[in-house]
């Protein structure tokens, strides 16, 4: 285990949010699909379920993408705004099926505060731990979403099996041209 269980769902949720369109079934495309995705990440807290919070988390993205992308030094700015700007005060807590974890703000603040402290304080473990390579952008040549790679031998291109596929693909089929 390269992080601990909520950091890695963290991570995992904050790329899903990064890469996420507007469209029905992806995390941000209807208020359902976002209470959805909260249930499937075992957000607690706040939730209003309204449209104005979807646009809200929405307005998130590129401040995602731009963390989960940075290079150490800058990310490590970036946390540290973020968590200022929040006013976070790391607490532990423990709730539902998680054993102690960190919480750094308040249930009761905005779902879209909540985010940005839950993936600024992930990304505290991973600027720690050195492992900003995990993160990176998709291989593929007409993809610009973001992979977190988790696996063991770091040997994760894609974000998708779709992009890897796609890929695959077309390598073959150039060397079926040769």
């Amino acid at each position: 285990m390269l992080f601990t269980d909520d950091t890695d769902a963290a991570l995992q949720a904050a790329v899903a949010l990064a890469n996420s369109t507007d469209e029905p079934g992806q995390p941000l495309g209807t208020v359902e699909d976002l209470s959805a995705f909260l249930v499937g990440w075992s957000y607690t807290g706040r939730h209003d379920a309204t449209p104005a919070e979807l646009d809200a988390v929405r307005r998130l993205r590129p401040a995602l993408r731009g963390l989960l992308l940075a290079e150490r030094d800058e990310a490590a700015d970036l946390v540290n705004t973020m968590l200022a700007k929040a006013k976070a005060l790391p607490q532990l807590q423990r709730h539902d099926t998680w054993d102690w974890h960190l919480h750094a703000v308040d249930p009761d603040r905005p779902l879209e505060e909540r985010v940005v402290v839950e993936t600024a304080m992930a990304m505290v473990d991973v600027i720690r731990a050195d492992e900003m390579s995990r993160l990176a952008r998709c291989a593929a040549d007409d993809c610009e979403d973001v992979v977190l790679d988790l696996s063991r031998n770091r040997s994760r291109r894609y974000c998708s099996t779709t992009c890897g596929n796609r890929e695959a693909v077309a390598a073959y089929r150039a060397r079926q041209r040769s």
